[in-house]
């Protein structure tokens, strides 16, 4: 596909993570160091993904029946243990008719001691397909509410890959749980789908003394009980099972504040290594530059009313647990992208693993924005430069996700997070920096998508609501289709007048023409510039520009770089005479004419192009000095001679009637 116009829609507007990024390689490095390349970060996260992954054809068939509102928590986790206690109280409604059963996922390696509301036990049958099927007892109707409670205990499987690792840092233990895409089952009962949030939760995690637990949402109190640690975490905004986190070491707890224009400030809590901890107090006041700008484009953090925080842990990467990020160091980078993923990600989360780019490739846009940001003329033009290579480096491939089963395509370095963030970048270009940020806000404050879950065709609305322009081609050439355009630019000045051409040949042939606003600058002989854009939707269309007596030394191609592309040239044709309008070696006859024109010279004609008053070049045939065509609407026509070396050696003008 690919045969469409921006255009304003005729009735009205359409209605509508594990990740790190740039870390640096040296641990708590104090230089502003950014490195371009996902390869092996990416490479991480499909591994730590891959068992998961080939786990979740085991899938819960009802998730969707019903909505988990309210959770109490209650963990006991040794961090010299490989060991998990945990008693869970879920409060949820029904969202079918006769609704019998609860069903959870859990892996097999727990034990369920009991599962009781209030007094009652309640019979469960915890299956091999790690699916735990509980016997409510009675039946619940739309919107009837209830409440259990689940005490399991156990040794969660080891998969090396990170959902619940024990371990050890220096010479002190840490037990730390990473769970995207379906490690959740691994440690907890819970529904890993991406269907249900839970909207409020209340932790309680202990430990042994001389520790400090990590988790979501606002630390609300460390009381001693019977020689132990009792943490209470206290969240009140819906997340997803797979953004629920813990974490237990000797930490050294520190804040920094980031204010807020109405005078009150957020809280970064910072949960670092105490051998780390200079090197920490160094690097974090980064993270009140990067939010504050986040606070001026997205909105305020989503999670303002509690904290945001960083917790050290010993993975390779970073993870965007809500309101508390899991960082192996405090790069400039890692820290920009997986802050980001608390707008894009974890107050909006992908519905979809299809939709995954709506998670990453919206943070590896936003980390490109902190660097234009903070660093708009040395590291912005470079993360341009570096997304757009990789999001070009092979000629197919789509940003929508094709195949889910495939660990490999989901975690696209890519096209999952370089190409998805290209085409932000393409689409702030298309629609201007006021829409498009605008549809962003209102994508993630809209009514079926903020704290909840969101889709590529509700964000293509917010878009389309807000700048009123039908992206429907827009989308199926850069998002569902493959490849990208190479554009072969030629130009030529001809009295006062600039007139370019414009070519372009497809990677892929899934899109037959990528119909876009194309920015071309022109440079004058006096040291002037101007950019000229062009709205760009067919084959060898033709602009043209007065420019007076201003002579052009020379044409760039998007050097700002909007577009994703690449291998684009750009070619001065230069006039066989000093002007071509005035060459009667090319005379023909009859004008005006219907149907040919007969030219009346000896000289071999290697081209003849016939030009629309639109800039198009019409078909036509060359034969022994005679053009014809069919069919033409009348109108006046312009005429254009090419010699061998391409040259334009006469421009004349026919009018064409019926």
């Amino acid at each position: 596909m690919g045969n469409y116009l921006y255009a304003m829609k005729k009735n009205g507007f359409l209605v509508l993570p594990i990740l790190l990024f740039l870390a640096s390689p040296l641990l708590f490095s104090q230089t502003f160091n950014v490195d371009f390349d996902l390869d092996d970060v990416i490479c991480k996260e499909q591994e730590r993904a891959q068992f998961q992954m080939d786990l979740s054809h085991n899938r819960n068939a009802t998730a969707d029946q019903t909505d988990i509102y309210y959770q109490v928590m209650r963990w006991d986790m040794d961090p010299a243990v490989n060991y998990i206690k945990g008693v869970i109280t879920y409060y949820y409604k029904s969202r079918v008719d006769n609704l019998s059963q609860l069903v959870l996922d859990l892996a097999n390696t727990h034990t369920i001691n009991y599962i009781r509301r209030g007094n009652q036990d309640l019979s469960y049958v915890h299956s091999q397909d790690q699916l735990l099927t509980i016997d409510l007892g009675k039946t619940l109707n739309i919107g009837q509410v209830d409440s259990l409670t689940i005490s399991y205990e156990g040794i969660p499987p080891s998969n090396g890959f990170g959902s619940f690792v024990q371990g050890t840092h220096g010479t002190a233990p840490i037990v730390w749980t990473l769970s995207e895409p379906y490690g959740a089952r691994d440690w907890w009962p819970t529904k890993q789908d991406l269907v249900d949030k839970i909207d409020s939760t209340d932790i309680y995690l202990t430990t042994p003394t001389g520790n400090l637990g990590a988790s979501n949402g606002k630390l609300i109190s460390i009381t001693e009980e019977n020689g132990k640690l009792v943490h209470h975490w206290r969240h009140r905004h819906p997340i997803a099972s797979y953004l629920v986190a813990l974490a237990v070491t000797n930490y050294t707890a520190y804040s920094n504040w980031c204010p807020l224009p109405n005078g009150d400030s957020i809280e970064i809590l910072n949960y670092v290594y105490p051998e780390n901890l200079a090197d920490a107090q160094m690097l974090t006041p980064t993270a009140v530059t990067i939010m504050d700008f986040y606070n001026q484009k997205f909105g305020i953090y989503p999670f303002a009313d509690e904290k945001y925080g960083h917790a050290q842990f010993g993975w390779g990467g970073g993870m965007e647990h809500q309101t508390m990020s899991f960082m192996y160091n405090l790069s400039y980078g890692l820290i920009a992208h997986e802050m980001a993923h608390q707008w894009f990600g974890d107050k909006v989360t992908c519905g979809s693993w299809t939709d995954i780019w709506l998670n990453e490739g919206f943070a590896t846009y936003l980390t490109g924005l902190s660097l234009e940001y903070t660093s708009v003329d040395y590291w912005w033009p470079q993360w341009k430069s570096s997304t757009s290579n990789s999001a070009t480096s092979q000629p197919g491939g789509s940003v929508y996700v094709d195949d889910t089963t495939s660990v490999n395509r989901i975690f696209s370095s890519r096209l999952t997070y370089n190409k998805g963030a290209y085409l932000l970048h393409m689409l702030r270009w298309v629609m201007g920096d006021d829409h498009f940020f605008q549809a962003c806000r209102n994508y993630l404050n809209g009514s079926g998508t903020a704290y909840d879950f969101g889709r590529t065709t509700e964000f293509q609305e917010y878009l389309e609501t807000e700048s009123g322009i039908d992206l429907d081609g827009f989308f199926a050439d850069w998002f569902y289709n493959q490849g990208y355009p190479s554009y072969h630019i030629q130009w030529t000045q001809q009295q006062d007048s600039l007139i370019i051409w414009i070519n372009q040949a497809q990677s892929h042939p899934s899109v037959s023409y990528f119909e876009m606003p194309v920015p071309v600058w022109k440079f004058h002989n006096n040291g002037a510039s101007e950019r000229l854009v062009m709205q760009n939707n067919q084959q060898d269309q033709r602009f043209s520009f007065l420019v007076g007596d201003v002579i052009i030394d020379s044409l760039q191609f998007d050097p700002e770089r909007w577009i994703l592309t690449r291998d684009n040239t750009v070619e001065h044709l230069i006039t066989g005479i000093d002007d071509p309008t005035e060459n009667k070696l090319y005379s023909f006859y009859p004008n005006p004419a219907s149907d040919y024109i007969q030219f009346n010279t000896d000289v071999e004609i290697t081209r003849v192009r016939l030009i629309n008053a639109q800039g198009v070049e019409v078909q036509t045939k060359l034969n022994d000095h005679r053009l014809t065509w069919s069919n033409l609407p009348p109108g006046m026509y312009g005429v254009l001679v090419e010699n061998q070396k391409h040259e334009v050696v006469s421009v004349q003008p026919v009018l064409i009637l019926k």
